[in-house]
C-alpha cells in the first residue's frame, strides 16, 4: 500500500507540464530557457527533499499554481546580481565586509569617462611604443611623498609578499615579536614571510623590543629589517618598541635595508581633525625607511591596492620580479587610484571630497543635524512595531586603523515593540537596498556617520515600511 510520502511524490508535476504553462511561457520571453529550467529543477528538488525529511506531509502545497509562483520567484532572484549596493549604517567607516572605502564622485566620473574604452594603459604616447602602467601613478606618488620610486600591486599583502620575495628570498628578515600580527582575512605576517621564501628571525618579547635585540642577531644572512604597524592590535601599559629612526640608523650602519609595513597608510596628519595621530607615509620615508608598503583602500580612501614606495634601486628590483605580473592592478584600479591621489594635492579638497576622510572627520554637530533630518523625513510613524530613540554613541574607523579611537556620533535606535530587534535587523538587511545595522542592548542601532546624504530618503522609506508590517 502506498504511504503518504509516496503519494506526495506522485503529486509533484512533471517538468514538461510546468513548461507548458502560460506563466512560464512569459518567463521564457524574458529569460533564457536554461535559467528557467534550472529554477524549475531547483524548486522540484527542494520539494522532494522536504517531503523526505518532513514529519507533517499534509502541510505541503503541491498544486501547479503554487509551484509556478515559486519558479517565478526563483528566476527573478537568479536574475538579480549577487553584488549589490548596501546602506552602511554600522558606523564603521572602513568596513572590510562592505567594500572598505567609498570612491570620491570625481573618481567615479573619471571611471565613467575613461574606464569603458581604450586608454594608454601601457602605451607611450610620445614615443609611440609600449610603455609601463606604473608611470601613471609613480609621478604623483613621488610628488606627494618625496619617495625616490613607487609601484602598485593589487593589495598590501601582495606588496609585502613581493618585497620580501625580491629582497630576502632564502635569507633572514628580522622582526619584533610584538609585530607578528594577524589582521582581517587571516593575513598573518609569519605566513606571508614563509610564502616569500624568507626566513623569519623573531627578536624581543611580545611587549618589549630593544635596538640591541635587532643588532644581536644581525649576520651575513640578514637581508632586511622589518617593522610592521600593528593595525587593529595595540599593546598598552608596560610596552616599548624601537622607533623607526633608530632602526633606520642601525640598518645604515650594517648596510641592511629597512622596510616598514604601515598597513592602512595615511597621507594626511589627522590630529587636527580627530585629535589623534596616525603615522603618515611621508614620516616613515623621512625617518629613514628604505621601503614603505600600505593599502590604497583604507585610510587613503581609494580602490583596493598595495602601494610600494622607497629607494629607487629596491623598487626597480621589485618591478623586475616575475611575481609582479600576477599581482598587478588593472586599468580601472589604476585610474581610480590616480584620481584619488590627485585629490591629495589640496588637503582641504581631500578631506571634503574623499568619502572615507569626510566621514572620519565629520564633526558631531553635522551628524546630529543629519539624524534630525532622517527623523523628520520618516515622520511620526504611529506603530506598535517599534519606537525610535535618538542618542549619542561612538563610531569606529575600521579597516585595522586607529583601533582605540572612538568617534562621537549620533545614533537612531529602534526599540523593540511587537517586533524583536533580531527580526528588525534581519528585515532591514534584506530590504532593497539592504540596510546594514548593528544590535546593542537589544536595540537596532543606525549610526548616522556612515549613512550618505543621498541614502537618507531610502532609509526613511525603509523605516516607514517596517512600521507598517
Amino acid at each position: 500500500m502506498m504511504n503518504e510520502k509516496e503519494k506526495l511524490y506522485r503529486k509533484i508535476p512533471a517538468v514538461d507540464r510546468i513548461l507548458m504553462s502560460p506563466r512560464i511561457e512569459k518567463l521564457l520571453n524574458v529569460f533564457t530557457r536554461a535559467m528557467v529550467l534550472k529554477a524549475i529543477h531547483e524548486i522540484l528538488d527542494g520539494l522532494r527533499k522536504r517531503i523526505q525529511s518532513w514529519n507533517k506531509p499534509d502541510e505541503f502545497r503541491l498544486d501547479i499554481e503554487s509551484i509556478l509562483i515559486q519558479v517565478e520567484e526563483r528566476v527573478n532572484a537568479m536574475s538579480r546580481p549577487s553584488l549589490k549596493a548596501v546602506i552602511n549604517a554600522t558606523g564603521i567607516v572602513i568596513h572590510t565586509n562592505l567594500g572598505r572605502s567609498n570612491l570620491a564622485d570625481k573618481v567615479l566620473q573619471k571611471l565613467k569617462k575613461i574606464g569603458g574604452g581604450y586608454s594608454n594603459l601601457e602605451y607611450d604616447l610620445e614615443q609611440g611604443e609600449r610603455g609601463s602602467r606604473y608611470v601613471h601613478i609613480e609621478g604623483i606618488l613621488k610628488e606627494l611623498t618625496s619617495a625616490e620610486a613607487a609601484m602598485v600591486v593589487n593589495n598590501n599583502a601582495a606588496a609585502v609578499l613581493v618585497c620580501l620575495e625580491t629582497l630576502a628570498r632564502g635569507r633572514e628578515v628580522i622582526v619584533s615579536r610584538g609585530q607578528l600580527v594577524e589582521i582581517g582575512g587571516s593575513f598573518r605576517v609569519p605566513d606571508v614571510m614563509r610564502r616569500s621564501g624568507a626566513r623569519m628571525v623573531e627578536v624581543g618579547t611580545t611587549n618589549k623590543t630593544h635596538l640591541t635585540d635587532y643588532e644581536g642577531v644581525i649576520c651575513q644572512e640578514t637581508a632586511l629589517l622589518l617593522k610592521v604597524h600593528t593595525s587593529n592590535f595595540h599593546i598598552v601599559g608596560f610596552a616599548e618598541e624601537v622607533p623607526l629612526p633608530e632602526l633606520a640608523e642601525l640598518g645604515k650602519r650594517y648596510g641592511i635595508p629597512v622596510m616598514e609595513d604601515l598597513g592602512s597608510g595615511c597621507l594626511l596628519d589627522l590630529k587636527d581633525y580627530i585629535g589623534i595621530r596616525e603615522p603618515t607615509v611621508q614620516e616613515a620615508l623621512s625617518q629613514g625607511a628604505d621601503l614603505v608598503t600600505f593599502s590604497g583602500d583604507k585610510l587613503l580612501g581609494g580602490p583596493q591596492s598595495g602601494i610600494i614606495l622607497g629607494r629607487k634601486d629596491l623598487v626597480d628590483a621589485i618591478k623586475k620580479n616575475q611575481l609582479t605580473r600576477a599581482l598587478r592592478i588593472d586599468k580601472l584600479t589604476l585610474l581610480a587610484l590616480e584620481e584619488t591621489l590627485r585629490l591629495y594635492r589640496d588637503e582641504d579638497n581631500a578631506v571634503k571630497d574623499i568619502p572615507t576622510l569626510k566621514m572620519i572627520c565629520q564633526p558631531y554637530r553635522s551628524l546630529k543635524q543629519k539624524a534630525e533630518r532622517l527623523i523628520r523625513m520618516t515622520g511620526s510613524c504611529r506603530t506598535l512595531n517599534y519606537s525610535v530613540e535618538a542618542m549619542d554613541g561612538n563610531s569606529k574607523v575600521g579597516g585595522g586603523a586607529l583601533p582605540l579611537l572612538e568617534l562621537q556620533s549620533r545614533l537612531i535606535c529602534l526599540v523593540p515593540g511587537k517586533l524583536s530587534s533580531q527580526f528588525m535587523e534581519s528585515w532591514l538587511r534584506t530590504y532593497d537596498p539592504p540596510v546594514i545595522t548593528r544590535i546593542e542592548k537589544d536595540k537596532v542601532v543606525i549610526d548616522i556617520r556612515t549613512v550618505l546624504e543621498g541614502e537618507l530618503k531610502i532609509l526613511s522609506n525603509a523605516l516607514r515600511d517596517l512600521a507598517l508590517l
